[in-house]
Order: C-alpha cells, then sequence, then structure tokens
C-alpha cells in the first residue's frame, strides 16, 4: 500500500498536493523535503503539530501557520532534519531537509577563488545573498 500512495503522489499534477500526500504518508523511504533558498514552501500535516524542531536553524526555519500547517524557509545551503511531534509526543514527521540554489534565471561567475551570483529575470544583476551564502563562498575561497 505505501508503494501505491508514492505513486498516486507522484503522478498527481499539483506540486503542494503531491507533497501533502508524501508528509502525510507514513515514514518510509521517501525523499527528502527540498526547498530553494530564500523560499518557502507549505507542508501540510495529518494531524495537530505541538512540537517542531529543526536540526540547524541556520539552514532552514520553520513557523507555524496553524496547528496542521507549518511553512518552512530556505535559510543557508547544507542538509538538515525537521522532526514535528503531535502532542502526545508521537512523530508526524521526521525527514531530511535539504536547502539548495535556484537555478533557474541565475549565472555563475567564477573568476579564480572568486564567486558572484547573478539574477538573470530578465535582465542580469548581482543576486541578493544572505549571510549563510556569504559564509559559504568565504569558507570556498579559502580552500
Amino acid at each position: 500500500m505505501g508503494n501505491y500512495l508514492k505513486r498516486g503522489a507522484l503522478a498527481l499534477a499539483g506540486a503542494s498536493f503531491a507533497l501533502a500526500l508524501a508528509v502525510a504518508a507514513p515514514a518510509a523511504a521517501q525523499e527528502p523535503i527540498t526547498v530553494v533558498i530564500n523560499q518557502a514552501k507549505i507542508l501540510k500535516l495529518s494531524r495537530a503539530a505541538d512540537t517542531i524542531v529543526i536540526g540547524n536553524p541556520s539552514i532552514a526555519d520553520a513557523a507555524v501557520q496553524d496547528s496542521s500547517t507549518i511553512v518552512l524557509t530556505g535559510k543557508g545551503f547544507g542538509v538538515t532534519n525537521l522532526v514535528i511531534l503531535d502532542a502526545d509526543g508521537q512523530p508526524i514527521i521526521d525527514e531530511q531537509v535539504t536547502v539548495s540554489r535556484q537555478t533557474a534565471n541565475s549565472v555563475r561567475i567564477y573568476r579564480r577563488a572568486n564567486v558572484q551570483t547573478m539574477s538573470c529575470s530578465p535582465f542580469c544583476e548581482s543576486a541578493y545573498k544572505t549571510e549563510a551564502e556569504r559564509m559559504s563562498e568565504a569558507e570556498m575561497s579559502y580552500q
């Protein structure tokens, strides 16, 4: 039955509905939750949440919209985990969260150790960088 839910969720056209099904399904071998940096993703829960834990809050942040809706925001690059418990302490979600860079309409320019990201929609301009992005690029240039 778990495979049927996964195939059914993948066949759906609405990405948010597919995410809601994947989150509500039992914790089988699921894909990690993916979020683009500086963007938010809505997570619909199968039951009311009581406790939310983010492994590394500099990578992702979770805000409570209501008892069964969580807004997950990508803060920095990397992988962390998200644990959501109900009032009885039972897990609703215990998943990896992967935060990555937006690749559509962007260009990265490499000049030796320097990296510049340009957002091109429709004209290329320097992209906004969070503190986590600046730190990440600084660490890469020291190596």
